[in-house]
């Protein structure tokens, strides 16, 4: 028997492999943007920096011109990787740029003088790896079905999110947690000039490449029959080509572009979630700083089971009604926690919103995948990527405006409900294909 026309399939390996890269991807991700390299920066390595602007605010600059730089090259980079052949070349470059840059800020010493080298490299990292995705994501064409995507997307992001999990716990039980004073973690790491920090950065990048092998290595990318062998584009010309493309959406398929508008609206929400859900956990629920880091892990796995169960739904009813339905249940669980109190409160609500964070980013995925053309998921998801990064002022400025008006921490909460509840509007309606028995 033949499978039908349009349709691939592809072995456990390969799918697999896909799986493992966001496994290391991800985890460094957490080391170097959210929890260890970012914080040993504005803390140890910019103490006593002077002038008026603090090393966080110098953070912020550093990861805004990140994101500029995703902003414009992601469309570009997703039109060189819509010939398949292509992806696997663009995406180990961007993978071993990543690790290479990970690994070089092991080098940076707690001394405010190497904050902007260190700045530089995590500004590098974070770009390189967001661009990675674009490649990355295209490649789900190629290991799943219109009836598997779902679950195969789901996967990924389960593993990307235990990827984190795994090697946070490495880095706090061996390196940086516990200790005599002097030294910290199972292998008595000593804490003079940085070693900690700047130990775990060696071993991300160690781990990012451990897992990358599988993918870049072992296996291989299956050019389609009717796809012709074309020169290496220019930048000019793939402008031009990205200009052209977008006209042509527009004209065929408005609903692609508005879809686009719409989940960068509600991925910030949710990268707004993440992002300040620990700050107030400790401000304003009296979550403890060790309490908030072992709350992260378990958010994580948390949300990782949510991504598995999600993509198996979105199989079979489809990814809308579970990107609707996950919203609306994170909206009304933001509203109660911000009426409730103490440590219990943020556990029980906290970890309630991680377990619907999971489906939304996998159907998100999932849906660009199913609207976007034959051959054309390079662009798309360059188009995604460069939208999700458009947006992601609206968390930051809600966040702050709330609290600023309301006089309290816990009013930022409100601010994040506004942009869920704006990307939940914005969804409704767009048209998004239905998934057929």
């Amino acid at each position: 028997m033949t499978n039908p026309a349009g349709t691939r399939t592809a072995g456990r390996f390969p799918v697999v492999a896909w799986a493992l890269w966001d496994c290391g991807a991800t985890g460094v991700n957490a080391i170097v943007i959210t929890f260890v390299f970012s914080v040993y920066l504005t803390g140890e390595v910019g103490a006593g920096l002077p002038g008026s602007t603090t090393p966080t605010a110098w953070l912020g600059w550093a990861l805004f011109a990140a994101g500029l730089a995703v902003a414009t090259l992601a469309p570009v980079t997703g039109i060189w990787v819509d010939a398949a052949h292509r992806r696997r070349t663009v995406l180990a470059v961007l993978t071993g740029v990543v690790i290479v840059l990970t690994a070089s800020m092991s080098q940076i010493r707690p001394d405010y003088h190497y904050l902007w080298l260190g700045l530089v490299l995590l500004a590098l990292t974070a770009a390189c790896s967001d661009l990675a995705t674009v490649p990355y994501n295209a490649m789900l064409r190629e290991l799943s079905t219109p009836d598997t995507s779902g679950r195969v997307s789901g996967f990924g992001a389960a593993s990307g999110y235990f990827g984190s999990v795994l090697l946070l716990l490495v880095a706090y039980f061996g390196f940086m947690g516990g200790g005599d004073g002097d030294t910290r973690g199972l292998f008595g790491v000593s804490t003079h000039d940085g070693w900690p920090a700047r130990l775990v950065v060696l071993v991300a990048a160690g781990w990012f490449a451990l897992f990358a092998l599988p993918l870049l290595v072992g296996t291989r990318t299956r050019t389609p029959v009717l796809e012709a062998p074309t020169s290496s584009p220019g930048l000019l010309w793939a402008y031009r080509k990205l200009w052209a493309d977008l006209k042509d959406q527009w004209d065929r398929d408005r609903n692609v572009v508005y879809y686009l508008a719409a989940s960068a609206v509600f991925r910030d929400g949710l990268t707004g979630i993440f992002t300040f859900g620990a700050v107030l956990g400790v401000s304003a629920y009296g979550v403890s700083g060790a309490d908030v880091v072992l709350f992260g892990m378990c958010a994580l796995v948390v949300a990782a089971t949510g991504a598995v169960l999600g993509g198996l739904l979105d199989d079979r009813i489809g990814s809308k009604p579970i990107i609707v339905g996950s919203l609306v249940a994170m909206i009304v669980v933001a509203l109660v926690m911000m009426t409730l109190h103490g440590p219990s409160a943020f556990w029980v609500c906290g970890l309630l919103l991680c377990l619907f964070i999971g489906p939304v980013q996998s159907s998100a995925r999932t849906t660009m995948l199913r609207m976007s053309v034959e051959g054309k998921e390079g662009a798309a998801f360059g188009l995604y990527t460069t939208t999700g990064r458009a947006a992601t002022f609206l968390a930051p400025i809600l966040f702050t405006t709330f609290i600023t008006v309301f006089g309290t921490d816990r009013a930022g909460m409100g601010g994040l409900v506004t942009v869920l509840a704006m990307g939940l509007v914005a969804i409704l309606f767009v048209r998004v294909p239905r998934v057929t028995a």
